[in-house]
């Protein structure tokens, strides 16, 4: 069974940060691409970054400088370091596996993620 466990969210002032994790199982967590994507309040779901199998890596506009994506294959383990967080970044922020190996996606759509993860808080208040 497919599992992917996000934690770490919380509540922070704008200028700090946190530290998401992804614990994954199930799959050979090593052959994927994996993303992070995240819904903000009243809002769709929305590509943040994607690690590539071999640790290239890509942001979305509105957090590119601020955050930073890195995977653990040991550990099948993905991680988002989010600092100078803004409260404009307040989401759930979701782990997500494609469909497809050797594949990297950058998709705001749902249906191009076989599985995504039940989400961890991160709301960003003064």
């Amino acid at each position: 069974e497919i599992e992917l466990a996000e934690s770490g969210g919380g509540l922070v002032q704008p200028g700090e940060s946190l530290r998401l994790s992804c614990e994954t199982s199930g799959f050979i967590f090593a052959n994927y691409a994996m993303t992070w994507l995240r819904q903000r309040p009243g809002k769709g779901l929305e590509w943040v970054s994607t690690v590539g199998e071999g640790g290239s890596t890509f942001y979305a506009d509105s957090v590119k400088g601020r955050f930073t994506i890195s995977r653990d294959n040991a550990k099948n383990t993905l991680y988002l370091q989010l600092n100078f967080l803004k409260t404009e970044d307040m989401a759930v922020y979701f782990c997500a596996k494609p469909r497809t190996v050797h594949k990297v996606t950058m998709s705001s759509n749902r249906y191009e993620y076989a599985y995504v993860g039940s989400g961890t808080l991160v709301t960003v208040s003064s």
